[in-house]
């Protein structure tokens, strides 16, 4: 905690002990104003939290939060609710003493939110099993299930909490919790029928018409709407923006659940919920005489059902009272304000009996037996409203004991501190408001007494008569004060029906009216007999049959609540208590707003200043000498870094050499006590410097220690991992020659076995002159389909190998196809048939092979217009230039050839000087040699030809291939060696002699043949 003092100008100090000025009220709320602002809504004073209401979600109460403030010394860690939990659960596991936890304020403050945060605490940090799980569910369900019932929106606070509540968490000898107890005090049954503007009723109510099931409420006789019901349309608040009641709905069935309620259990609460509701809807009517009578039979008929009791019964009874006059027992009608009241006390009782049987029924879930245990009190903090009523009275009443005891118990643990530290207590001047509670509850002169008195005397006891009665038994107590007994000033601000008490924490004015009806709290006779009769198993428990026979008249409720907050101070007495105490910032539930004239109002009546006044009348600051020394050590020469000495001397020696004065400081037997805040503040903003002077010694020393380390662990690693490679490397280098050695060892026993047949011996051999076979195959396969190349294969895979060379020659096949285009393809074509009609038979055809045969060797504009009109539709595939030598005399003229579809056409110039049908062609004649004659041999019947055509073509493969594909002649094509004879006409034949020499010389020969001299071709 002290390490905040250095940001106390910012954020203020965490303990109010520790404000210099502790008697100002100012500095006290500018100290909470700093630390609202900041979002710190948690201060201490001492041992006591105060917690300031934020209105909004802050990120203090995660998971890792709850982890931070588990098992730390209470002052190690920034104040909050959770440090007072640890604190109470520790104390109680190593003192093996019971604890409590006080949680006080104004309705708004965030008490309800605070005992949830202690429970959540709990169930997340204590230890578990699956049944402590399901204790921990019980516990926190347990709230959703309270709230319902009992809290209820009113103009400070949106869930306040209409009852006060007492729980005992039970914890097993592991510090689990294994079980828990709650008492409730004082329910505000009257907020059942009526609410002032602005409020509502309790929430189930809500809850059930806003979420209930169709078929639930159609059940319970219930609309969907809160206008319909008379008790829910007073306050003219159905719906609230910070409540869902829809979903709040669904959480406390889920709750009743987890709790243990079975569904008959459930269904007979609903039914008591819906009967209240139906019961406010009751109307009455006057008769002429007076006497009341209902008006709506359809809520009695619902009644009726709901609770299980007979309708006409029910009805008389809601109209009549039971009288007994000399031991004869009468019914005596009532008028329609008798019964009015009758229904809200009826009302009133079903849903407090209701609720106190529910508080059992949890506590039946949680019971567990001898346990240490941690109380819980959330409990109404003192009200002071414009009309204070009896609800209120009790509530203060309560606020007196309670602060009481607060002071009671904050004296006497700081008398047994200072006593075992051997300090001498020196007495605390203080308010002791055992007057103003003895002004209350003492026996026959008290105001609880003298209200009994008069609800229970006869004749015509009012609470006007009630006042009267005060002013006369108490009239003269410094501490009370009415109308009648007030100065002038103080009647004009006090009614005449109101009497005035000056508590601890202010002047309250109270108002008489109501004050003897609530007290008496009376429910007649028959009344208690027809809820007696009722079938619902509940109401059976909650209206005892003996009640009818005991003629005891009951308690009231003042002396009711008296009983009760007397055991409960016995309860808290028995504890170690722990304090929290909740303010809110604004009436206006807005976050971040600071109201400092309501923070006033609240200091004071929580009695902050006092509790500072009492808690600072010694010593303001007080810690164990061993975390004294450990945090301010540094500060003296002979303490730092380390003292080898008792703690008590090495205190001392540290604030003789900070200069501490006698009367500033007193040693203890265990702890040091340091008298004012000042002396403190110094210490710690010489902390503050030294700090920076110890923070480059150790930045130096740990940057030198952090490089040896650095460099040690880098060499180290350096060694270890030199070691580890080395040993690597020769454990590789070990296995590579022993794979060696056995793969040639495997190696020459293989190829000493290499021509038997695969056996264990020669495997691995055979196996790689496979694989190196195939890795040659892989890396020298063809290329091209012409490239024939294959390397040798070894006598185990020349039947494989060749099956190989078919697949591969197959897919390079193909591939070629596959990709070759349509062009490609028909010149391809063309030269397989050159191919088959020439290879090896004609000297010049290998010179053809590499050159692509043309579409034409003749364009359009070669050839003669005259000649392609002659030709008409017959289309033209091929024209070559030739030279045609006469059949007499063999001269040699310059023609061209046409190839069309139907016939060879030889043209001179423009003149068509023969055609020849395919049909007509009997075959071509050509020489084995170099030279480009060829001969067109006729049919002789064809009138139309005079004989054979001698011709001659420069490109000679070419042509004779295109003429034979058109004329489909493939296969007479002759080649001839030596000569070729041919016929000239009229029976007559020529011959044409082909002889080898340096170039082409064609002539007549002497013997009247044509001598053709071809050149000679290295091809052949």
């Amino acid at each position: 905690m002290e390490s905040a003092l250095t940001a106390r100008d910012r954020v203020g100090v965490q303990d109010f002990v520790l404000l210099e000025n502790h008697t100002s009220e100012v500095a006290f709320i500018e100290n909470l104003r700093k630390r609202f602002k900041e979002n710190l809504i948690y201060t201490y004073i001492g041992s006591v939290l105060v917690s300031v209401n934020p209105y909004k979600d802050l990120e203090i109460y995660t998971k890792q939060h709850m982890e931070r403030y588990r098992g730390v010394n209470f002052y190690e860690v920034s104040p909050h609710i959770y440090a007072v939990s640890d604190n109470a659960y520790r104390s109680m596991r190593t003192e093996r003493r019971d604890q409590c936890i006080l949680i006080s304020g104004e309705s708004g403050a965030g008490k309800t939110e605070a005992s949830k945060k202690v429970l959540q605490y709990y169930a997340v940090t204590c230890p578990a099993s699956d049944q402590v799980q399901t204790v921990k569910d019980r516990l926190l369900q347990s709230n959703p299930v309270l709230e319902a019932f009992g809290n209820a929106k009113t103009l400070r606070n949106d869930n306040s909490s209409r009852f006060g509540k007492y729980m005992d968490i039970q914890f097993d000898f592991k510090g689990a919790p294994v079980g828990g107890h709650i008492l409730n005090y004082l329910l505000e049954k009257s907020r059942v029928v009526h609410q002032s503007h602005g409020e509502r009723n309790f929430h189930i109510f809500y809850q059930l018409i806003e979420g209930g099931e169709e078929d639930l409420l159609r059940r319970l006789g219930l609309e969907r709407n809160t206008q319909q019901y008379q008790y829910l349309i007073k306050g003219n608040c159905p719906k609230v923006s910070s409540i869902n009641d829809r979903s709040d709905w669904k959480a406390v069935r889920k709750a009743l659940t987890v709790i243990g309620f079975n569904e008959d259990e459930v269904e007979e609460l609903l039914n008591i919920i819906a009967s209240v509701l139906h019961l406010g809807n009751v109307q009455f009517g006057g008769e002429d005489s007076g006497n009341a009578y209902i008006t709506t039979d359809t809520q009695i008929k619902y009644l009726a059902r709901l609770i299980g009791v007979d309708s006409s019964v029910l009805k008389e009874a809601l109209t009549h009272k039971k009288i007994t006059a000399k031991g004869e027992e009468l019914m005596s009608p009532l008028n329609q304000e008798q019964a009015s009241s009758a229904r809200d006390a009826l009302s009133k009782a079903i849903y407090g009996r209701t609720f106190t049987w529910l508080v059992n029924k949890i506590n039946d879930s949680l019971a567990y037996q001898n346990t240490s245990v941690i109380g819980l009190l959330d409990i109404y903090g003192f009200e002071v409203f414009q009309n204070n009523s009896f609800e209120q009275f009790c509530i203060n009443y309560c606020n007196e004991k309670l602060q009481q005891l607060f002071i009671e118990l904050t004296l006497k643990s700081e008398q047994e501190e200072y006593e075992a530290e051997g300090i001498t207590w020196e007495p605390v001047q203080y308010f002791n408001n055992k007057i103003i509670c003895d002004l209350v509850e003492e026996k026959f002169k008290g105001i609880i007494s003298i209200l009994d008195e008069e609800c229970l005397r006869p004749g015509d006891a009012s609470d006007i008569t009630f006042l009267q009665k005060l002013e006369d038994t108490v009239g003269g107590h410094a501490h009370f004060l009415t109308h009648k007994l007030a100065d002038g000033k103080t009647r004009k601000v006090m009614g005449r029906d109101e009497f005035r008490l000056l508590h601890y924490a202010g002047e309250v004015n109270y108002n008489v009216n109501g004050f003897l009806d609530k007290n008496n709290d009376l429910l007649f006779r028959n009344l208690k007999e027809v809820m007696c009769m009722s079938e619902n198993k509940i109401l059976t428990q909650c209206f005892d049959r003996e009640e009818l026979t005991d003629k005891k008249r009951p308690e009231t409720t003042a002396t009711q609540f008296k009983t009760s907050l007397t055991k409960l101070m016995e309860i808290l007495m028995s504890k170690e208590p722990s304090y929290v105490r909740c303010m809110k910032p604004n009436d206006a539930k807005q976050a971040g707003r600071f109201d400092e004239v309501l923070i006033r109002h609240q200091v004071k009546y929580l009695g902050l200043m006092e509790n500072l006044r009492v808690r600072r009348a010694g010593f303001a600051y007080r810690r164990r000498y061993e975390i004294f020394l450990q945090r301010y050590k540094s500060l003296c020469p002979d303490t730092w870094p380390n003292w080898d000495g008792r703690l008590v001397d090495g205190v001392s020696t540290l604030v003789k050499h900070l200069g501490y004065k006698p009367e500033e400081y007193k040693l203890g037997r265990s702890k040091i006590f340091i008298r004012f805040p000042k002396t403190l503040f110094a210490t710690e903003d010489a902390l503050e410097v030294r700090k920076h002077s110890l923070a480059t010694q150790l930045q130096s020393s740990w940057k030198g220690y952090s490089q040896k380390s650095k460099y040690r662990k880098l060499r180290h690693s350096a060694i270890l991992i030199q070691a580890w490679w080395r040993g690597i490397l020769a454990r590789r280098r070990a296995q590579r020659r022993r794979q060696a050695a056995d793969t040639i060892r495997r190696f020459i026993k293989g190829f000493m076995y290499r021509h038997q047949p695969r056996c264990p011996e020669n495997e691995y051999f055979l196996d790689y002159v496979r694989y190196s076979f195939l890795m040659k195959l892989h890396r020298n396969l063809p290329k091209t389909v012409l490239d024939k190349s294959w390397p040798t294969p070894p006598p185990a895979l020349t039947e494989a190998s060749e099956h190989l060379r078919k697949l591969c020659m197959q897919n390079m096949v193909w591939k070629y196809c596959k990709n070759i285009s349509p062009e490609w393809k028909h010149q391809m074509e063309q030269k397989c048939v050159a191919s088959e009609i020439f290879k090896d038979k004609k000297d010049n055809y290998p010179q053809s092979v590499p050159k692509l045969f043309v579409g034409t060797r003749l364009n359009g504009e070669d050839i003669n217009p005259k000649v392609l009109q002659t030709l008409g539709s017959e289309k033209m595939k091929y024209a070559v230039p030739v030279i045609k030598y006469d059949r007499k005399g063999y001269k040699a003229r310059a023609r061209q050839l046409l190839l069309t579809s139907n016939s060879v056409v030889i043209v001179e110039d423009a003149k068509l000087k023969q055609r020849i049908d395919y049909s007509a062609l009997k075959g071509i004649s050509v020489s084995s040699l170099s030279d480009g004659m060829f001969v067109l041999h006729v049919l002789c019947e064809d009138n139309k030809q005079k004989g054979d055509v001698v011709l001659q073509s420069d490109h000679v493969i070419e042509t004779l291939t295109k003429a034979a594909i058109c004329a489909e002649k493939i296969n007479n094509i002759n080649i001839n060696q030596g000569s070729i004879t041919f016929t000239v006409g009229q029976g007559k034949e020529g011959i044409i002699d082909f002889i080898s020499g340096s170039e082409l010389l064609i002539a007549k020969a002497k013997n009247g043949h044509l001598s053709v001299t071809a050149p000679r071709l290295n091809s052949r």
